[in-house]
Formats: structure tokens, C-alpha cells, sequence
């Protein structure tokens, strides 16, 4: 007979139920709630996503299916899907982004694990689309017959930890997310093509931060100053400023211009002229 923990109720083990206590106390999560709790339906939504169940009938299902093990994994007793539908729209979502929130520091506390041996931390920008059916979700319109939104994730390098989140309409540009991360002072951003926006770039640098950005192909650079000795891999290296009136006023300051080669595709990425 199978007499160890399921590895699914290990994992609930690490999260800190007396903050989620605290949390669902603060908002009334579980005011007029007689059986299924705040918690039980987080740890029903964790099995979904876990078990990768594509909908609330696909999730029913598959507990259902393990109804005699629900006990020992931690999330008490099945749900019907009208039940588990209605919880999702009427409990307040602040429950769980608090506390989404609380986990995600206290993961980032545990996995300091310095690579790049720089004073801040490294995070990586960029976004993923979701997919959302149009007659539910009629706010999340994407296209003439399709919705969805989009997700914007600033990921923790080092600890491969997401650090920051962020929703907006899947028709919602990448750069427009761009305002709403939390810089701090010190911190070295990776970013992909889509998010070279100078006002924002310059936004990063002023606070003292640093950002990496593949170029695309029609920005321009007045080169000031140059490397003559360059490192493998590397085609060209220089320093100068937008040569474009828009891109010029919003980032008055010089920044350094890397062509860099690899077997596959050669890059142009962009930094700061105070990283050189």
C-alpha cells in the first residue's frame, strides 16, 4: 500500500496558509462560506494548472476521477463546476494577487544565486499571449472572432523567479506595459525588439538602472566613438546618439551600440552609454 505524501500535497506544504488566512480575513473572502473556502479553491485552481486542465469542466473532471484522493492531497472535497464557475466571479481577486504576490517575494528570498557577479539584480522582460473564448470574456477583445489578453512577466534571472506581473488586453502593445515595472536603482533589463520605446528606455536609465534591447532594423545611430579591438563574436561596438528627431527627444543621451554575430542570426542590441 501507498503510504507517502503525495507530491502534490508536498508542494502545498510550502505555502504559508496562516498568510493566506490573514489575507482572506482582510478581504471577507470567506464571509456567507459554509464548505468550499478561499483555500480549497486555490488548491483546486494549483491542481489545474498543474495538471495542465484546459477548462472548469476539464478540472472537474479529472478530480472527480481522483474523488478518493482529494483528502490526502491536501484539497478536501470535489467541486461541481457551477460551484467552482461562481467562486471564481464573486470572491475578490485581490485574495490571491496579495497573496500570489507574498509567495513570489519569499521565493525570491530563497533562491539568491548570484551569476552575472553584477551589483543588482538581472530581470528579463516580455509578455505571452492567452487565449480567451469572446462570448465569455466579451472585455478581452483581441481580433473580429477571438479574444484574449496578454501577460506581461519581468522574470528574476538569477533566482528564475517571475518577479512582477502584469495583465492588460492582448491587443494592448508590449512597450505600453513598459511604465508599470517597478525599477530599481541598480537593476540590469533585458528586453526583445518589441520594446524599444526611447521615453521609456530613458525612464530606466535616469533612475539609474540599465537595459539591454535588440535594435530593430530602421533605428539609426550617429556614432561618436568606436572600439577598435573587438572581442569574438562581436562585429561592431560604438557609442553615439539617435540621429531620428523623436528618438533623439526622448533620449537626449548618448548609449552604446552592439552588433553582435552568432551562427545563426546577428544581433543589434542597445545599452546605456554609462554601462560601457
Amino acid at each position: 500500500m501507498f503510504k507517502d505524501e503525495y507530491v502534490f500535497s508536498q508542494l502545498v506544504k510550502f505555502l504559508d496558509y496562516e498568510k493566506f488566512k490573514y489575507i482572506v480575513k482582510k478581504y471577507n473572502g470567506n464571509k456567507y462560506i459554509k464548505s468550499y473556502t478561499c483555500w480549497n479553491q486555490l488548491l483546486t485552481m494549483m491542481f489545474g494548472q498543474l495538471s495542465s486542465r484546459e477548462s472548469l469542466r476539464d478540472l472537474v473532471v479529472a478530480m472527480e476521477a481522483h474523488a478518493g484522493k482529494l483528502y490526502h492531497l491536501g484539497i478536501g472535497k470535489s467541486v461541481t463546476r457551477s460551484n467552482l464557475s461562481k467562486a471564481n466571479e464573486q470572491r475578490d481577486y485581490r485574495i490571491f494577487e496579495e497573496y500570489a504576490t507574498f509567495m513570489i517575494a519569499e521565493a525570491r528570498k530563497r533562491r539568491i544565486n548570484k551569476i552575472f557577479e553584477l551589483d543588482g539584480h538581472v530581470y528579463a522582460f516580455d509578455s505571452t499571449t492567452i487565449d480567451l473564448c469572446l462570448s465569455v470574456f466579451e472585455w478581452a477583445r483581441f481580433r473580429k472572432h477571438k479574444g484574449g489578453i496578454k501577460l506581461h512577466t519581468l522574470y528574476d534571472v538569477e533566482a528564475e523567479v517571475p518577479a512582477f506581473v502584469h495583465i492588460t488586453p492582448a491587443n494592448i502593445h508590449d512597450s505600453k506595459a513598459m511604465p508599470e515595472i517597478p525599477y530599481e536603482s541598480g537593476a540590469h533589463c533585458i528586453f526583445d525588439r518589441g520594446y524599444n520605446d526611447s521615453s521609456n528606455l530613458n525612464t530606466i536609465s535616469r533612475i539609474g538602472a540599465f537595459f539591454v534591447v535588440r535594435a530593430k532594423t530602421n533605428v539609426r545611430i550617429r556614432p561618436k566613438t568606436w572600439k577598435r579591438r573587438l572581442p569574438e563574436g562581436v562585429v561592431s561596438d560604438v557609442i553615439g546618439c539617435f540621429t531620428v528627431y523623436k528618438s533623439s527627444k526622448d533620449y537626449p543621451e548618448e548609449l552604446r551600440k552592439l552588433i553582435v554575430e552568432n551562427p545563426e542570426e546577428r544581433y543589434t542590441i542597445y545599452l546605456p552609454d554609462k554601462q560601457s
